[in-house]
């Protein structure tokens, strides 16, 4: 069978698996870690739970989060997600996202992925609490009215780029080359050597293409690694 890169978001995750790759990603909530949980899909996965059901604690810390961290996004691969996905208010979401974080020009196309009127974050009272509080400074101007409050912005509430570097392997590889699915691949090298290019490329979501040329070159610093230990 030919090989095919998936573009879909995969069928969201039981609550405590999310719970899980969350504080995996380093988002603090109260639940063990999924250490090698995946950036992007965990990010939408968190921005639907916002989103769509509610939960604005879980939507406050992905927007902090995306604060501190989102130098670190593989923007190419949360762009396909995010335009896959059904939900117009989770695109409104990351529209107003690509919107505050504009410096961040990867983020850029996020903003076509919703094209329609203005969306309130709270289903009511919001005309009441931005004529009390003001809107939420991050996305005024956007695609995504929040009143001042709403979302609670606390760096205590995301562990630092450093921890990130100790505990995530995926991400420290993102910054040692870039946010880039080479460095993805990278990843699911270490993590399984002996694997196929077509399942590296599967596990990575990045092109045959891509997987293979990453792949020659972690093997030939495996071997060279290899003969210079037997040398």
């Amino acid at each position: 069978m030919a090989f095919s890169r998936g573009t879909s978001p995969e069928p969201t995750p039981a609550p405590e698996e999310l719970t899980a790759r969350m504080v995996g990603i380093g988002m603090s909530f109260a639940a063990r870690a999924k250490s090698d949980a995946d950036i992007e899909s965990t990010l939408l996965h968190a921005s639907a739970l916002g989103m769509d059901e509610g939960d604005l604690r879980v939507l406050a810390v992905l927007t902090t989060w995306l604060g501190v961290h989102h130098a670190h996004v593989n923007a190419d691969r949360l762009v396909r997600l995010v335009g896959a996905h059904s939900s117009h208010r989770v695109r409104a979401y990351w529209a107003a996202v690509a919107a505050w974080l504009k410096k961040d020009r990867r983020l850029a196309r996020l903003e076509g992925a919703y094209e329609g009127p203005r969306s309130d974050l709270l289903p009511t009272g919001t005309d009441f609490q931005v004529a009390r509080r003001g809107e939420d400074e991050r996305f005024v101007g956007s695609k995504l009215r929040v009143p001042t409050g709403t979302l609670r912005d606390r760096s205590e509430d995301v562990v630092s780029p450093e921890a990130m570097v100790r505990r995530h392997v995926g991400y420290r590889n993102r910054v040692l080359m870039g946010p880039s699915f080479r460095a993805d691949v990278w990843t699911a090298l270490e993590q399984a050597p002996d694997l196929s290019i077509a399942d590296i490329a599967r596990k990575a979501s990045c092109s045959f293409a891509t997987a293979w040329q990453a792949a020659q070159d972690f093997r030939l610093l495996r071997a060279a690694g290899e003969s210079a230990t037997r040398g």
